[in-house]
Order: C-alpha cells, then sequence, then structure tokens
C-alpha cells in the first residue's frame, strides 16, 4: 500500500520525488490482482452506488449529482473538501480508499494522482469527447470545465490605457490599484503555469515587483470583482466566469474580463476534471459517471449555471464569452500544474504567503 504524509503540500509531488513514487507503485499495481484494465473491460458492479471525492463545492455540482441520481438511480456519496486535501487523502489511503471518482478543482491535482498511478485509464470513447489540450496525455483523466484567467477591470478605465500583459502590472501608474488572491488555488495554478512557461527567476521576479507595486490582497476571485465593482481596486487578476456571476444579478455591474497575454501565462486555460480510482471495486458505475459529466446535459447545466466552458462539441459557451478556439493559451500540458509545492515554496520565499 502506497502511503505519503497527510500535509498539504504531500497532494503534489515534486519532480524530484515523481520516479521514485511511479517505481514503488508500480510494483504495488504489479502484487494486486485486481481491476487493472479500463473500466470498460471490467465486471459490472455489484450495488448501484459510487463515492465521488469532490473538490467542486456542493452548491456548485450537487444540483448536478442530483440530476445523475434521478436519471440513473445510482446513489451518489459524496465527500467535499479543498482539491489539494483531498488530493493527499487518496494518496495516504492508497488501495484502501473508499473513492470511486475523484471530481478535482484543476488539472494539477489530477496530474499528482496520475503521477502516482492511481487513476484508472479511460476508454477513447470518453477521452475522445473533447480536446486533447484538455485531458490527460496518457488518458487517465478528463476535463469537464475549463476556466481562462482574465483581467478583470472597471469599466470607468479609459479601454486605450488597460495593460496588455501580467507583465505590465508591474508598472509605477497601475501602484495600489489591483488586486489577487494568493491563498486561492487558480491563482496558485496560475503561479505554476508562469513558472512552467517563463522559469522560477521570472516568475519569482514579478511576484516581487507585484508586491513593490502595493497590490492588494483578497481571500478569492469573487472578492476582487465585488472590490472592482466598489472601485476599491481597478483592476484584479481571476478566472473569466466570475464576472458572469455578478453580470447575471446586475447587467449594469461596471466591470469587465480583458484577455491577455496571447501564447503566454496569463492567458491559461485550466479545467476541472475527473478520474477514476484504481482501487474503485465500482468502475463501470463509475464510468457512467464521468460519461454523464461530459453529455450535452451536464456540458449546458456548467455553461448556464457556473459560466465556465463546456469542453464538448456542440455546447457553445454562455452568451458574451469568447470561445475557446479565438484564445491563445500557452503551450504546456495542464499535467504539469502537479507541482503545486514549489509554487508554495516560491509564494513563502518571496512573502506572498506567510
Amino acid at each position: 500500500m502506497l502511503t505519503l504524509p497527510r500535509p498539504l503540500v504531500a497532494a503534489f509531488i515534486s519532480r524530484r520525488t515523481t520516479l521514485a513514487l511511479l517505481v514503488l507503485t508500480a510494483i504495488v499495481t504489479a502484487a494486486c490482482s485486481g481491476n487493472s484494465g479500463p473500466p470498460s473491460e471490467r465486471q459490472p458492479a455489484d450495488s448501484a452506488s459510487i463515492t465521488v471525492y469532490s473538490g467542486r463545492s456542493e452548491a456548485l455540482i450537487g444540483p448536478l449529482i442530483e440530476r445523475f441520481e434521478a436519471a440513473t438511480g445510482i446513489d451518489v456519496r459524496v465527500r467535499y473538501g479543498d482539491t489539494a486535501a483531498l488530493t493527499a487523502t487518496i494518496l495516504e489511503e492508497g488501495d484502501r480508499s473508499p473513492a470511486d471518482v475523484f471530481l478535482a478543482q484543476d488539472a494539477g491535482a489530477l496530474g499528482a494522482l496520475e503521477a502516482a498511478e492511481r487513476l484508472s485509464p479511460l476508454p477513447e470513447s470518453v477521452l475522445q469527447r473533447v480536446d486533447s489540450a484538455f485531458r490527460s496525455p496518457t488518458g487517465s483523466w478528463v476535463g469537464v470545465s475549463g476556466r481562462a484567467r482574465v483581467i478583470v477591470y472597471s469599466t470607468d478605465l479609459d479601454p486605450d490605457a488597460l495593460p496588455q500583459s501580467i507583465f505590465d502590472l508591474t508598472a509605477p501608474e497601475w501602484r495600489g490599484r489591483l488586486g489577487w488572491a494568493p491563498a486561492n488555488g487558480s491563482f496558485q495554478a496560475f503561479v505554476t503555469a508562469l513558472r512552467e512557461v517563463h522559469g522560477d527567476d521570472v516568475t519569482e521576479q514579478w511576484l516581487r515587483d507585484m508586491l513593490a507595486n502595493d497590490v492588494r490582497e483578497y481571500p478569492n476571485n469573487s472578492t476582487q470583482v465585488q472590490a472592482v465593482g466598489d472601485g476599491e481596486i481597478e483592476l484584479g487578476l481571476v478566472n473569466h466566469y466570475y464576472l458572469f456571476r455578478f453580470l447575471a444579478d446586475d447587467p449594469g455591474f461596471p466591470a469587465a474580463n480583458l484577455y491577455t497575454d496571447s501564447g503566454r501565462a496569463g492567458a491559461l486555460i485550466n479545467v476541472a476534471g475527473a478520474g477514476l480510482l484504481q482501487s474503485s471495486d465500482q468502475s463501470d458505475t463509475a464510468l457512467r459517471f464521468v460519461r454523464f459529466l461530459l453529455d450535452e446535459d451536464a456540458q449546458t447545466f456548467f455553461r448556464d449555471e457556473t459560466f465556465e466552458y463546456p469542453l464538448i462539441d456542440g455546447v457553445d459557451p454562455a452568451a458574451g464569452i469568447p470561445s475557446l478556439d479565438t484564445l491563445d493559451p500557452p503551450s504546456l500540458e495542464l499535467t504539469s500544474l502537479a507541482d503545486l509545492e514549489g509554487t508554495l515554496d516560491l509564494l513563502r520565499k518571496v512573502g506572498v504567503l506567510p
């Protein structure tokens, strides 16, 4: 049984330890005679119930799970929690994990489980539902919804004066006028992408320059958008869909999204995704749940209820949101976002996090 320490950072495997973990897990897997093939090749589950570990909140994903239960008669037991903490739990539980499906808030967490060989390969019929950029290169997980990094800005600003890059935010004219949420997982995934695309030295200098420019700290994306609307700040680093939640309640909300940094980390598109646990004995039932998340009904839910990007063909994004094919994200595999440990170390070193 593979056992890793409980602390949060253990959820994400550093490059220095990945090879050792792969070797150890391969030995453990070879010694087990259980379900090692693709879910579609295993025996049907004996009972119509599954356990889902969800890094997405109950308010967000609960209604969709209820739809699945109503449509299939399958009972879904859900353990909600922080994505990174649930990743650590799965790694610690190993083959004893009761989880059948992991629904993660970001691809980095799924990459950590993929590296530790805790996920089963998904059938091609599932993987092919989404573009290769939004699924595991080894077939271990699949994205179910997408989100783009943007700069949310006050509509009181002159459009011609807006920054064209996250690197412009360190200019003196933006001193004290912008915000970020360094404790937020999506911000940390963005910084990880920044490290991957631009290197640790460039990332460290950008973080130091942002601090020197009196960037204001917020607990999450929503509070940044609210602060822009209230005139407290003029720019914030967020995911695209938060603004649309405000606009749904108040079409006159005085903020807009700015898509910047074509081909660079500031244009990151991350995904929420799902994977099947290698230790599950309910693999076929669990696979039905993953298929459901990629059906038109669920993809439309993500579009209409959460304003995220649907990832299957035939379901367009919500009105006012640019299509994915018009955006130019950086060229990197989303599994590379698994190195959260290195990002947290850097954020603490610079003083962004305590």
